[in-house]
């Protein structure tokens, strides 16, 4: 199975990112395959909203909605089950003062071939 797993910071100025054995955690992930890719996001401030209304395509600058915590950075994640993605979440060193958010990919039924194809 595969999650989306959403690092997730406070913007409150006492909270801080805690990245500094990150690499503890994602060198054996990355070793096993069980973390496909992960990355850090810019700023929330540097974010662009685009939508199309009317036919028209429409966008604007920072975050659509103002919120308390901001996704600062993502993992994808191959593992057998939940259960799993719960275990690797742990070790990960923003556990301790943010939060991860596990999201599972949808699985999309196999397409059945079309007649004669």
């Amino acid at each position: 199975m595969k999650y989306m797993m959403f690092v997730v910071t406070s913007l409150e100025p006492d909270t801080e990112a805690d990245d500094s054995d990150v690499d503890l955690w994602v060198d054996p992930l990355d070793a096993s395959g069980k973390r496909v890719i992960g990355e850090v996001l810019a700023p929330q401030a540097e974010s662009t909203v685009v939508k199309v209304r009317g036919g028209k395509v429409l966008t604007a600058r920072g975050p659509f909605v103002e919120t308390a915590e901001v996704i600062c950075g993502f993992d994808i994640l191959e593992v057998d089950d939940l259960e799993e993605a719960i275990e690797i979440a742990s070790r990960h060193p923003m556990a301790r003062n943010g939060q991860l958010e596990l999201r599972p990919f949808m699985v999309w039924p196999e397409a059945e071939p079309a007649a004669g194809a």
